[in-house]
């Protein structure tokens, strides 16, 4: 019966979602002009994103194959086909629906801020509910037809390793939709600014700009599809990790009934906070005379957060009790946790969600110091504008790194590693609410792009400009949470790593029978992994950066080619190539993602076997266990610091917008827009890329060890 609800928890995020999108087609789409711009976000969106699946199915169908040879059974192929085409349709449905509300904000900002936040923030839930109640509803029923209509056993490895694939399909997708999104909007948003803004002297989104299309069509396939599969992944993959742990710490429950609800118990989270996430979003309204869009958001933020404390301890209460749980070992358990700790180490988990969320505002919103550095920094020049960035970048690692320690450190006190895994389940279990926040972002800045383009009144363009700058802080903010629950979530599947080893080695008949990984800091070989493991986020992100670099110089050509041609388009007698900019981008995006997507998949591979050759499988299991620590360590730091600083360049650049140091024209104003052309590629390519690459990384060694042990 549990299990049906937590399936009828997703149904009910899914069926949100399409009656929310039903509604929110009725709305107005405004003037001829606005239509006509919409349109051709949509056609270059959908363009690229059907060029972009087509690719990586051909890798699925590769990967697919080799896990069916590898494991000669259907399950893992199978989970991982499904993890895939969910993550894909997760990204793929946000940004069909991003694109036809941006239009039909523009619209409702004609009228208020207020009715501009309720379409632009309908948008946003419908993205969230549907990433949530698909990420429940894949894992929830792939579990429920392994285990109930097939029967197999629920810590068999057939079903273990069918949920560490499925998360491995979640992945791939995810570090695909991330780099070439990524790709492509900052390709688009850093060329089409270099020869616009600075050369040309044009604003932002002018129409005689050929990139301009470009640049909005990027914000959808970037950060709206991007990041919904990017927290769809985080959320499988979470939730699988945990599974995995619950099955071999609790393996020794004679009865097998405890193993079950441990197992469980993070799907039924999962579909607790899907209701709460729900009932959040319809409190996402200005008060009567307030402009404080952000206090709006953060209402149903807070709302979502309470209520699923609540839920969570009804259903830990009526799952486990509140009393002493034993695990199986010291490590599950190490002095008998109770149901009140591990509700304890959900709130600690949603604790950690507020933090950060406060945390990264704080570095990229404009109220606040960071920014206004940044910005007084650009009176001095560009060089002081990069300066200052950078700074407040590696300044923005220290306190949530200080966060998720003290994290760590409370839950598994508290309730060992399964308690730090539950902790990052009740992080995840508001995903639906997060992803809203960051859908919100995209549809805001696209109608901006149309008010501007549509030519109507500055008086609606100040609105979406408001709503815009906003939308670049909850975009910062929900990377700032991806990034803290990828850290711990990657932690859990360290775990889950060890754990694995420690399994297998008990087994007869397998490889790694009596294999024991020395993981002290006086094997040398733990130490080259360590080193391996934290050089992999430097250079998955300096090749991120590349790519965006030459795709950004082919549009710097392009529109330079474009003006050059034909002088009317300055003018305002012709209309620019648009479609031009958009297939040029979308071929070189494509073309840039496989190599960095690639690293994470074969590093793991290639450490393994390179060890194993010169000092042997234990030194290889050891090697690669701490590969996985480096990854995490670095890649969590790189990450932080890339989205904070990214974050404070933009806001920095919108902030003398504003009319300060200077307003828009000045010496100030040029510094800010060359610290937001670095800032650009670091907050939405490089810095949310290294979330999935940290996980998939952590998943490939998890999976050969299973297919070594086979």
């Amino acid at each position: 019966m549990t299990l049906y609800l937590i399936l009828a928890a997703g149904l009910l995020a899914v069926l949100y979602g399409f009656v929310t999108r039903a509604g929110l087609m009725k709305a107005s789409t405004g003037t001829e002009r606005m239509n006509e711009i919409a349109g051709a976000i949509q056609e270059g969106a959908k363009a690229y994103l059907n060029k972009q699946y087509k690719t990586i199915a051909i890798v699925g169908v590769v990967v697919a194959i080799l896990l069916f040879i590898l494991f000669r059974n259907w399950i893992a192929p199978v989970g991982f086909i499904l993890g895939a085409v969910l993550s894909g349709a997760a990204g793929y449905i946000g940004m069909l629906v991003s694109v036809q509300a941006n239009v039909r904000t523009t619209e409702a900002s004609r009228s208020s801020l207020g009715a501009g936040l309720k379409v632009a923030f309908k948008a946003g839930a419908i993205t969230g509910m549907l990433v949530a109640g698909l990420a429940l509803l894949g894992i929830a029923g792939f579990f429920w037809l392994l285990t109930e209509a097939l029967g197999i056993s629920y810590d068999s490895r057939d079903v273990i390793d069918g949920l560490i694939s499925l998360s491995l399909g979640a992945s791939l997708i995810s570090v695909f939709a991330r780099l070439g999104g990524g790709i492509f909007t900052k390709g688009a948003d850093v060329g089409g600014d270099l020869v616009g803004k600075v050369e040309a002297g044009i604003p932002e989104d002018d129409p005689r700009n050929p990139a301009t299309i470009a640049d909005n069509v990027g914000d959808n396939v970037g950060d709206c599809a991007g990041m919904a599969a990017d927290l769809f992944e985080t959320y499988v993959v979470t939730l699988a990790a945990t599974m995995v742990l619950a099955a071999i710490l609790f393996a020794g429950d004679a009865l097998g009934v405890l193993r079950r609800d441990m197992m469980m118990l993070p799907l039924a989270i999962g579909g607790v906070c899907i209701v709460t996430s729900i009932i959040g979003t319809f409190f996402v309204k200005l008060s009567k005379g307030s402009e404080n869009v952000m206090g709006a958001l953060y209402k149903g933020l807070i709302v979502t957060g309470v209520l699923s404390a609540a839920a969570i301890a009804c259903v830990i209460y009526v799952m486990l009790g509140f009393g002493e749980i034993r695990g199986s070992d010291t490590l599950a358990n190490p002095a008998g946790f109770s149901g009140m700790d591990l509700l304890v180490c959900s709130v600690i988990g949603l604790l950690i969600t507020g933090l950060i969320v406060m945390i990264t505002e704080f570095y990229t919103g404009t109220k606040y110091r960071p920014v206004k550095s940044v910005a007084e920094a650009s009176e001095s020049g560009h060089g002081t504008n990069v300066i200052q960035g950078l700074a407040v970048s590696m300044e923005a690692t220290a306190v949530p790194a200080l966060i998720i320690i003290a994290g760590i450190i409370a839950t598994y006190s508290l309730g060992g590693l399964f308690g730090i895994a539950i902790a990052v389940t009740a992080m995840l279990g508001v995903a639906g609410m997060i992803v809203a926040l960051d859908a919100f972002g995209p549809v805001t800045d696209n109608a901006g792009g149309i008010a501007e383009m549509a030519e109507l009144d500055p008086e609606v363009r100040n609105t979406t400009d408001a709503l815009d700058a906003v939308g670049n802080t909850t975009k910062a903010v929900t990377k700032g949470y991806a990034i803290g629950s990828a850290g711990l979530g990657a932690l859990v599947l360290f775990a889950a790593y060890t754990q694995d080893i420690a399994f297998f080695s008990a087994q007869p008949g397998n490889p790694l029978t009596g294999a024991v990984a020395d993981f002290s800091l006086t094997n040398p070989y733990v130490v080259v992994g360590l080193l391996f493991g934290g050089l992999l986020p430097y250079l998955f992100g300096a090749w991120a950066m590349q790519s965006v670099g030459r795709a950004a110089a082919s549009i710097v050509e392009e529109v330079r080619r474009q003006f050059k041609s034909d002088p009317g388009i300055m003018k305002g007698t012709s209309r620019p190539d648009y479609a031009k900019a958009v297939d040029l981008l979308t071929g070189a995006a494509i073309k840039e993602m496989i190599k960095p997507s690639l690293l994470p998949i074969l590093s793991p591979i290639a450490l393994f076997f390179a060890v194993q050759l010169v000092g042997g499988t234990e030194n290889a299991l050891a090697s690669l266990g701490a590969m996985l620590m480096g990854v995490i360590v670095t890649g969590l730091f790189v990450a932080l610091s890339m989205t904070a600083g990214g974050g404070a360049w933009d806001n920095a650049k919108k902030y003398i917008e504003d009319g300060n140091h200077g307003g828009k024209g000045s010496e100030a104003h040029k510094a800010a827009v060359t610290g937001d052309t670095v800032g650009d590629p670091y907050k939405d390519t490089a810095g949310p890329a290294v979330n999935p690459m940290i996980k998939i990384t952590n998943i490939i060694a998890i999976l050969l060890l299973a297919v070594l042990a086979h």
